[in-house]
């Protein structure tokens, strides 16, 4: 299926997570490609998204894992000299709370500086893993929601002041071999 015609910031949102669901699907399944049933899941999580059947999972779900993974960089796995980084940095706008906040190796937060995670990693050609995409687009998403505007054209999400920018929520995704589920911890 070609991908949908995407004009608003909740149908970008949808599609993000949409593949994001595929993605994480295939990688739990261990298979080396997309298969039938990731499409159909990715098809019909878009649809039910925009139709408003279907929701993301909440992000209960991902403070659980936060709570149960070694603490380590979600960016590279580094074990050491680990601080609190905020996703979406309060300098932009995000916000002091646990859903925004994760483990960061003091090399990877200077690195980033006042830089939201994806605005970061997209300048150092770098695909975020499954799992922490999957918690920096239910707090984009939120955030959108809260301040009213998923039904804006995408193209002027720019002049929202948001605290992130949408556009640069992947609908492209590598191919499952380029992604990783989560960063594993790095020797220390």
């Amino acid at each position: 299926m070609a991908p949908p015609t995407i004009t608003t910031i909740r149908e970008h949102i949808a599609w993000s997570y949409a593949n994001l669901a595929m993605a994480d699907a295939a990688l739990s399944a261990s298979v080396n490609a997309y298969g039938a049933v990731h499409f159909m899941i990715r098809n019909r999580l878009y649809y039910g998204l925009i139709a408003g059947r279907m929701s993301m999972r909440t992000l209960y779900d991902d403070e659980r894992l936060k709570m149960t993974m070694p603490q380590a960089c979600y960016y590279c796995g580094s074990l050491n000299d680990l601080a609190v980084d905020h996703l979406i940095p309060r300098i932009k706008g995000g916000r002091d709370e646990a859903d925004n906040l994760i483990w960061a190796c003091r090399p990877c937060n200077s690195s980033k500086h006042g830089r939201d995670m994806l605005e970061w990693m997209d300048a150092k050609s770098v695909f975020p893993s499954v799992l922490l995409l999957r918690r920096y687009i239910k707090i984009a998403a939120r955030h959108c929601d809260e301040e009213g505007c998923l039904d804006m054209e995408l193209s002027s999400a720019g002049d929202l002041g948001l605290p992130f920018d949408v556009s640069l929520l992947p609908t492209v995704f590598p191919p499952l071999g380029d992604l990783r589920r989560w960063v594993y911890p790095a020797e220390a």
